[in-house]
C-alpha cells in the first residue's frame, strides 16, 4: 500500500465524509508521511502507480484517479469521472458526471469539464473554459478562457 485514509482529518463536501491521505512510502515526488489531499474511499485513489491527491484537492462518489495521474491545489474530481495516465486537474478546476482526462492533458484554473466529454492526448483546458456534453478534446488543443466546448 502506498497510502492510508487518514480517520481523524475529515472534511464533509455534498454530505459525504473525505479523508485526508497519508503515503506510507516513497514514490515519485511523494515522501513517506507527506499528507495528500482528500478522497471518500480507497477506490477513488489507487494503490498502484504515482497517482496523487494532493493539497485541499477533493476525490469521490466513484471517481478514480489512476497510473500517474495528479489532483492537486483546489481541484474536484466527483461522480463516475477517471483522471488517469499522466494527466493534471488542478488549480480550482472540476471534473465531474462521466468525463474522462487522460494522456498527458490538463485541466487547470476555474475550467470545468462534465458530462461524458473527454480531455487527452496533451490538450489543455484552462481559464474558465466548459468541456461538455460529448466533446471530445485532444491532441495538442487548448481550450482557454470563457470558451465553451460542447457536442
Amino acid at each position: 500500500m502506498k497510502y492510508k485514509l487518514l480517520k481523524k482529518d475529515t472534511k464533509r463536501v455534498d454530505g459525504k465524509t473525505l479523508y485526508r491521505i497519508k503515503a506510507l512510502k516513497d514514490f515519485n515526488n511523494v515522501k513517506k508521511g507527506d499528507l495528500g489531499g482528500y478522497i471518500e474511499k480507497e477506490y477513488n485513489l489507487s494503490q498502484k502507480g504515482n497517482a496523487w491527491v494532493s493539497d485541499n484537492a477533493y476525490v469521490y462518489n466513484d471517481a478514480c484517479v489512476s497510473d500517474n495521474a495528479r489532483v492537486y491545489k483546489n481541484a474536484r474530481v466527483y461522480d463516475n469521472t477517471k483522471v488517469s495516465n499522466n494527466a493534471r486537474v488542478y488549480d480550482s478546476a472540476w471534473v465531474s458526471d462521466n468525463a474522462c482526462v487522460s494522456g498527458n492533458a490538463c485541466v487547470y484554473g476555474d475550467a470545468w469539464v462534465y458530462g461524458n466529454a473527454r480531455v487527452y492526448d496533451c490538450a489543455w483546458i484552462c481559464g474558465r473554459a466548459r468541456v461538455y456534453g460529448n466533446a471530445r478534446v485532444y491532441d495538442c488543443a487548448w481550450v482557454c478562457g470563457d470558451v465553451r466546448v460542447s457536442e
